[in-house]
């Protein structure tokens, strides 16, 4: 990168001149084809905001399990509504009336809210099917022994508060097997009922539960089913008495699949307003700096590129861009705006728009290439280098980051080199900054004395970075959520008021069949039950259980002895009962039996229409030819509490030997949650160490290209002083660090680069001097420095306004270490040995100011 070597464009026609008058530049139509291949690609672009982009491409088989659940898992489906307001009976008739709209549109599969309904069709099913369902039928429960023991339970009941219900299921049902299965079926927690419909604890909400058709991870369809529950809450609303207001309710919704659509909708809302007031700010300092509209257009032209070049390749690399790629990447307009703020400042050093010959101006513009680019060149390959270490993450969506940023930054970079000279035909002047320049020149000058408090300020954040060191890093995937916290909270408020608790421990048993699944699913059923007698467990939900496998139901129905057999041994089994009975008084219970012995076994489509068929659905499923059975454990009240304070007190090591026994292949049982941290820290681990890899990658080429390790390292020291400072920032503020906030400190070495070379750039004052001789920064080149931070600070910094967590890192990071890294330095330039700073301040801003008043009267 020797500066005193005559570049390849002096050799080159100049651009606007006669020779590249008349025709469009291979340069400029090169661009123009490529930004026209570019719209195409983006036209064909998918968009979507998956949390799994940040979840691993090669994932164990654990990890496999989480990233299903959280596409398209047990919950997914899910719509959570809390109606709010008014009196119990209002939101009781409103949950009534969303209920009979929701039943009958097919973007729901299923929506309960407590209603007999739905408890009418449950009980005719399980009536009906009591003998297939039951696990308890077996030859042992129809023998005289048997009957004899499951009888006297049944009048044993007679006495008791369901004596009512008992007595009339008798003769149909003496040995009990509806009531074992309406037991085993209710035994998880059930909401509390107001008015004949579901409620909250505290009776201050109506609440129902909605299961969509469409996959949880078909964000467009969950917003549509979203809108549907709301239009049915709208016109539930204008049906109420002419004394009850509307608007005196209110719809609450959460879920999955709610997230996934308020997250897009917030990053689409937040990228726009922050990308539009960005916009806004750059163009009132631009504007206020070029004082002409042509040459604003033309310094945005590289932004407009490097964002066009950045969406084509990672759509056409990945299939489909991330919202949070998408999001960060209209911020490259902070940076990539730089360049051509470089190019228009600095040239304006060298010429004046009263220059008497466009040739001037164009031999102005080629010294600028000559002493310029290469620092700006050099600055790219270090931003390149701290991006390239991302393309080797685990994580999809940091892959996509680095590859938007390279080809952004490329992008631009090429386009103001190579392309904005032939538009804009030579130099242009711009307003008169030689006051400005002379202001921060003595502020340059003055920067150096502040090494010491520096070196102090660097310590003190070292020791507090080690001091905080194991409180660093967030040791959580739920960091990288880009929900809210109120929502957060609204959705664990809706949980408990539904007693739907959370998805953590799960048995997954993966067949080539469903009704292998199943079969597994009930071999492994068997083996937990043991672990929920003694406490380990309060329970599991299985498939099986409202849909036992083919072998299963024929091993149950073959139990069922002929009528003359059962007739027999029924007698024998009525005599010495407690309370006398005729045994005439069974013939329903043997006519039920010779049916059932007969009947067909129960299908899936046998459910639609009850709540086992939401349970079956979510715990059964099939993807790419291969099924799953999915047994969700129920932690016993220990281990919830446990749970809540992210940790885990669940006997795992027993739950995995029971699963083991069951000798089912594949069988695997997962905490998703310590899955899911788990894999969030040794991707923390891995990307640490891959930004450690660019960061010697940066050093290594600084080192080759500024041929000297003295002047590489005085152009990292301000990089490495600012990142410091700000992870001591967050470790002071007791704000967990995650992978975004380290792709932030990327964005700061790739950002500060630019400033620490121009403050280092060797040979770019007097010919044979040295390096640190030659180190005084002209005015000019301060000014250009001074409003490139300031673009930056408004595409990034104002990110930090953002609701969006995920964006709002980003701000909170680039923001302060932008400014930290060109006032860092600034501070450690080198000075200069022939002449004081303050001399050469001096005649810099004198010859400045000269030149804009001959040639610029403004």
């Amino acid at each position: 990168m020797d500066h005193h070597t005559r570049p390849d464009s002096e050799t080159a026609p100049a651009p606007g001149s006669a020779r590249s008058a008349g025709f469009v530049q291979p340069a400029v139509l090169l661009w123009l084809l490529f930004l026209l291949g570019c719209a195409v690609a983006i036209a064909r672009a998918q968009f979507n905001t998956d949390l799994s982009a940040f979840l691993p491409r090669a994932p164990s088989a654990g990890q496999r399990v989480l990233i299903e659940q959280l596409r398209d898992g047990l919950v997914s489906r899910l719509i959570l509504v809390g109606i709010e307001g008014g009196d119990a009976s209002s939101r009781a008739r409103l949950s009534r009336a969303m209920g009979t709209t929701l039943r009958a549109d097919p973007q729901f599969a299923a929506v309960h809210n407590g209603e007999a309904v739905n408890d009418a069709r449950d009980q005719q099913f399980v009536y009906a099917h009591r003998y297939a369902l039951s696990p308890a039928v077996t030859p042992q429960r129809f023998s005289v022994a048997g009957l004899h023991d499951a009888l006297g339970e049944s009048l044993d009941l007679l006495s008791s508060s369901a004596g009512l219900v008992a007595k009339d299921l008798l003769p149909h049902d003496p040995t009990g097997e509806v009531a074992a299965l309406v037991d085993q079926l209710d035994s998880a927690a059930q909401p509390a009922t107001r008015d004949g419909v579901w409620a909250s604890r505290d009776g201050a909400r109506a609440v129902l539960v909605a299961q969509t058709a469409a996959s949880g991870s078909d964000t467009d369809a969950q917003a549509r089913a979203i809108e549907a529950v709301q239009r049915a809450f709208d016109t539930a609303a204008r049906t109420l008495p002419d004394g009850a207001h509307a608007d005196a309710y209110r719809l609450l919704m959460t879920g999955p699949g709610v997230f996934s659509v308020q997250t897009r909708d917030a990053i689409r809302h937040d990228v726009e307003r922050i990308s539009a007031l960005s916009l806004v700010l750059i163009v009132a300092l631009l504007l206020t700096l070029y004082r002409s509209p042509r040459t604003l257009v033309l310094g945005l032209l590289p932004v407009l590129s490097g964002v066009a070049a950045g969406i084509a390749a990672v759509s056409l690399a990945f299939g489909t861009v991330q919202g949070i790629t998408l999001g960060f990447g209209t911020t490259l307009i902070g940076e990539a705006v730089d360049y051509s703020i470089y190019l228009f400042v600095q040239s304006s050093a060298s010429s004046s728009a009263s220059a008497s010959t466009q040739a001037q101006r164009a031999a102005a513009l080629r010294a600028w290439i000559a002493n310029w680019w290469p620092t700006i060149r050099l600055g790219v390959l270090t931003s390149v280098c701290g991006f390239a270490s991302m393309l080797f993450s685990g994580f999809p969506g940091l892959v996509q980051l680095g590859a938007y940023s390279i080809a952004g930054l490329v992008t631009a970079a090429l386009v103001t080199r190579y392309v904005l000279p032939h538009l804009q035909g030579g130099a242009h002047a711009i307003r008169d900054v030689s006051r400005l320049g002379a202001a921060l020149a003595r502020a340059a000058a003055y920067a150096p004395r502040l090494r010491w408090p520096l070196a102090a300020l660097a310590l003190a954040a070292v020791a507090l970075v080690a001091l905080h060191r194991d409180a660093l890093w967030s040791r959580e995937l739920s960091a990288l959520s880009p929900v809210p916290a109120a929502s957060l909270a609204l959705d664990t408020r809706l949980r408990a008021d539904l007693g739907a608790p959370d998805v953590r421990y799960l048995v997954e048993i993966p067949a080539a069949s469903a009704q292998a699944a199943l079969e597994g699913a009930e071999r492994v059923g068997a083996q937990l039950q043991p672990l929920v007698a003694r406490g380990t467990l309060a329970g599991f939900e299985s498939p099986a259980r409202y849909l036992p496998s083919d072998a299963a139901q024929r091993a149950r129905l073959a139990s069922l002895p002929d009528a003359a057999t059962l007739s027999a041994r029924l007698r024998e089994a009525v005599a010495n009962q407690s309370i006398r009975v005729k045994p005439e008084a069974f013939a329903p219970f043997i006519a039920d039996a010779q049916a059932a012995r007969v009947a067909p076994l129960i299908t899936r489509a046998d459910l639609n229409g009850t709540s086992m068929a939401l349970a079956v659905d979510a715990l059964l499923t099939q993807r790419d030819g291969h099924w799953n059975a999915m047994l969700a454990l129920r932690a016993p009240a220990h281990a919830n509490a446990a749970s809540a304070a992210n940790t885990s007190s669940l006997d795992a090591d027993a739950i995995r030997a029971a699963v083991a026994q069951a000798g089912v292949p594949g069988a695997l049982f997962v905490d998703l949650k310590t899955e899911a941290d788990r894999l969030y820290v040794n991707y923390v681990h891995e990307d640490i160490r891959l930004s450690l890899a660019g960061f010697v990658a940066i050093c290594v080429l600084l080192a080759l290209a500024l041929r000297s390790l003295r002047l590489a390292a005085r152009a990292l020291a301000p990089l490495v002083a600012a990142v410091l400072v700000v992870i001591a920032g967050f470790a002071l503020a007791g704000v967990p660090m995650t992978i975004l906030h380290l792709v932030g400190m990327l964005l700061i070495v790739a950002v500060g680069s630019n400033y620490a070379l121009f403050f280092c750039k060797r040979g770019a004052t007097r010919h044979g001097q040295s390096a640190d001789e030659s180190a005084t920064i002209a005015p000019h080149t301060l000014v250009s420095l001074l409003v490139a931070n300031l673009a930056t600070v408004a595409g990034f910094g104002l990110l930090a306004l953002s609701h969006v967590p995920l964006l709002e890192t980003f701000g909170l990071t680039v923001g302060p270490g932008a400014m930290l890294a060109l006032a860092f330095a600034a501070i450690l330039a080198p000075r200069s040995r022939t002449t004081s700073a303050a001399q050469e301040v001096e005649t810099g801003a004198h010859a400045d100011t000269q030149s804009h008043r001959q040639g610029n009267p403004a």
